[in-house]
């Protein structure tokens, strides 16, 4: 596993030891930033179920401004701070080792915005179209913001999501990728 692209590319990441996560393979990493990007001029971004941390670690490298890393397993959360410390830029990295609905809660109280949010839980227990609401709800996305969801496909997230726009869906192997954006309604 390794940074792509960037002003961090080629570097190596680890993987979370264990079979409580999965890592995003760089291929999928690659096309994802492909479809989004592929390098950004600033903004935020979050990530609800980091695991290694390799998606925002990606995105900052892209640049992104700051992103916010948020797991609740504890070896999630030193794999992360290990990822982090390659990159030598640890002040762009906020890591929270919190229940995501909780740490939704939390950054809502803080008044926090983010322009990107990936969401990677593990397959059997998304609720992302939940957690998408409350990220509407709480004022958590910036105008015009993006949604990654990274799945396996059984979980057949639906096109039409109250305050949202569906961009865009993609299979690699048994990994979908699906895309929103916050709805101009929203905004």
């Amino acid at each position: 596993m390794r940074i792509v692209a960037g002003d961090f590319g080629g570097r190596r990441l680890k993987a979370v030891p264990g079979m409580a996560t999965r890592p995003t393979t760089d291929k999928v990493k690659e096309a994802l930033f492909n479809i989004i990007g592929p390098y950004f001029d600033g903004g935020r971004s979050l990530d609800l179920f980091a695991g290694s941390g390799g998606l925002s670690i990606e995105a900052v490298s892209r640049g992104v401004a700051q992103a916010v890393l948020i797991d609740k397993q504890y070896a999630a959360i030193k794999t992360i701070k290990d990822n982090v410390a390659v990159t030598k830029a640890p002040e762009r990295f906020e890591i929270l080792k919190r229940d995501a609905n909780r740490a939704l809660k939390e950054l809502a109280g803080r008044g926090d915005q983010f322009d990107l949010v990936f969401f990677d839980p593990p397959y059997a227990l998304q609720k992302i179209a939940d957690q998408m609401a409350t990220l509407r709800e709480l004022n958590l996305l910036a105008p015009g913001a993006r949604i990654i969801c990274e799945t396996d496909q059984q979980a057949q997230l639906p096109d039409d999501l109250p305050g949202f726009d569906f961009i865009e869906r993609r299979d690699y192997g048994i990994t979908e990728l699906t895309i929103y954006a916050l709805g101009s309604d929203a905004q």
